[in-house]
């Protein structure tokens, strides 16, 4: 361990962390005329119109998570495109007074999707073994790098099984435009959903995503090519991950590649050019400084055992699980009259669970590490008050001895890791907490996601990565869980640090917070107007043409 880049991480969180007093830095204003353009596309390099699917999945609610339901579909570009259709596409569009946004599967800090996908395929019909760009504008993949059939081969035999790449790449750029230094923590929250959609979707095809945890981003880099693409000053795209997929009935899928196989695909050169995103742009130092001190080394594998519990499942949601990825919207206020009964409040929290072979935490990031600390609102047939949701029993007796005296640890339901805290109305202390934002205080629930810190950051500073991923899952998890149950989630990434680790009476950085969430009855804003993610047409990209920026009006919606 490098105790000089773990400093510098564990700086990073400390300065952008934000106070009563004072925000952590960013630009304070909107300079709309260098509004990154949400999609990245490559020029001078033909493109491949992936089908959408003729109809959606028989899978419903639970099969979302559960694996024993959903049958393995062969690798074409059919079932790649329902993978990422279902993942990372497009799922409407939004207009009002002559504005138009676009609305995606995967949610995004403000909207700005720093995230980017790319796929390493085997020969499919019409399209020789090739790393390809994800272009979510208009479903399609963009093939950068040919792969040479003996590599391929030498590839699979690695994987031991039938099986293809997928990577996540961070732009910077596009979320410090608007949040400056905390923007790091922001990538990282919109990794680890991106992370969940795609396990959840591939989970729907019989199939199972793996994360290739000894690789080092630097390999990474290597097998997409990003270390040889030619990109525009501060537009370039960070390593985020790269992982297997495979059947589900893969016993135990790799965690490596063989570096010989790296060496080799690390020869291979791009070709196209990526899209500039804006004209001039601002470089905040902190974060590509940070990047570099969180940078994953090459590390042994890991494997990580999981509980084998049942799904918590008391009301029985009827819903399609492909209607549920597709309806997924931000809220944006909540309706106070509204409220959620008990038993649905225990499944969506049921679904949160690390669980032996379930979707979409048995990706394999590591060890759970982030707990929920659930402020009750309006949940009928329970207390209003402060409650805790412990995702990993190793941490109870650490917890529990290092937060304040008076908090009451009573367990809440028999089989679930739910105790109540403290009893009474929390809703002015949950708004004041995230920022001010009344949404945390109106719904039937909102929380902080209090992770372990010092001792998993200090040795691995990479890992700090790792727990804004696993929050952004959690996070993932309870928007589509929310929409099963008739209610709406709402990610929050602007909140106070300390003050929120302080209601438990943690007084050191050994537990930290990283995200926030709501959760309640919506109200919709009537003055949008709703339209399909493809029209008949698909795409006015055409030719290398660079699509229109959108800019989005007022507070943004993901």
């Amino acid at each position: 361990m490098n105790e000089k880049t773990a400093k510098q991480v564990l700086e990073y969180h400390e300065r952008t962390k934000h106070h009563y007093e004072r925000y952590a830095r960013s630009p304070g204003y909107m300079d709309w005329k260098n509004q990154p353009n949400p999609f990245r596309f490559y020029e001078g390099i033909g493109r491949v119109l992936l089908p959408f699917l003729r109809e959606d999945p028989k899978a419903r609610h639970l099969d979302l998570y559960r694996r024993d339901h959903n049958p393995a579909t062969p690798f074409s570009l059919q079932s790649i495109g329902a993978f990422l259709e279902l993942s990372l596409a497009l799922s409407a569009w939004k207009s009002v007074s002559g504005a138009k946004w676009a609305l995606r599967i995967n949610p995004s800090s403000g909207n700005l999707h720093p995230s980017e996908a790319y796929v390493v395929l085997p020969p499919l019909e019409g399209l020789r073994s090739s790393v390809c760009h994800y272009s979510s504008f208009d479903h399609a993949l963009e093939p950068t790098v040919r792969i040479p059939a003996e590599l391929w081969n030498r590839l699979e035999e690695n994987l031991g099984s039938p099986a293809f790449l997928v990577g996540l790449t961070s732009i910077f750029w596009r979320e410090s435009w608007k949040y400056g230094e905390r923007a790091f923590r922001y990538c990282n929250h919109d990794a680890g959903h991106a992370l969940a959609c795609l396990s959840i979707s591939a989970n729907l095809q019989g199939w199972k995503v793996t994360y290739l945890n000894a690789l080092s981003d630097q390999a990474t880099e290597g097998i997409l090519g990003l270390d040889r693409t030619p990109w525009e000053p501060l537009e370039q795209e960070h390593p985020d991950f790269l992982c297997v997929v495979c059947p589900s009935d893969v016993n135990d899928a790799p965690r490596s590649i063989n570096p010989e196989i790296i060496s080799a695909f690390a020869g291979l050169m791009p070709t196209g050019a990526p899209n500039r995103l804006s004209e001039s742009h601002v470089q905040w130092k902190i974060i590509y400084e940070t990047a570099a001190a969180a940078a994953k080394p090459p590390t042994e594998e890991r494997r990580t055992s999981c509980e084998a519990r049942d799904l918590f499942d008391p009301i029985g949601v009827e819903m399609g699980a492909a209607r549920i990825i597709r309806q997924r919207r931000s809220g944006v206020a909540c309706d106070t009259r509204g409220s959620l009964e008990a038993k649905a409040f225990f499944s969506i929290l049921d679904k949160t669970l690390p669980r032996v072979d379930c979707a979409p935490f048995d990706a394999d990031l590591g060890e759970p590490a982030v707990h929920l600390l659930l402020f009750v609102h309006r949940v009928n047939g329970l207390e209003r008050g402060l409650y805790f949701f412990l995702r990993n029993a190793r941490d109870f007796h650490e917890l529990k001895a290092g937060c304040a005296r008076d908090l009451l640890w009573d367990r809440v339901e028999e089989g679930l890791p739910l105790y109540l805290l403290m009893k009474g109305d929390f809703s002015r202390q949950a708004a004041m907490v995230s920022c001010h934002q009344e949404i945390a205080g109106e719904g039937a629930f909102s929380l902080g996601m209090i992770g372990r810190f010092k001792e998993i950051v200090e040795p691995e500073p990479y890992r700090y990565r790792h727990l804004h991923w696993e929050a952004g899952m959690i996070g993932q998890v309870l928007y589509l869980e929310a929409e099963a149950h008739g209610q709406r989630g709402t990610g929050i990434g602007c909140f106070f640090d300390d003050p929120v680790c302080g209601l438990m009476g943690f007084r050191d950085n050994r537990f930290q917070s990283f995200y926030h969430f709501a959760v309640g009855t919506p109200i919709e804003d009537g003055r949008l107007t709703t339209l399909p993610p493809y029209g008949p047409s698909r795409s006015s990209v055409i030719d290398g043409k660079s699509p229109q920026v959108w800019r989005l009006p007022g507070r943004f919606n993901s």
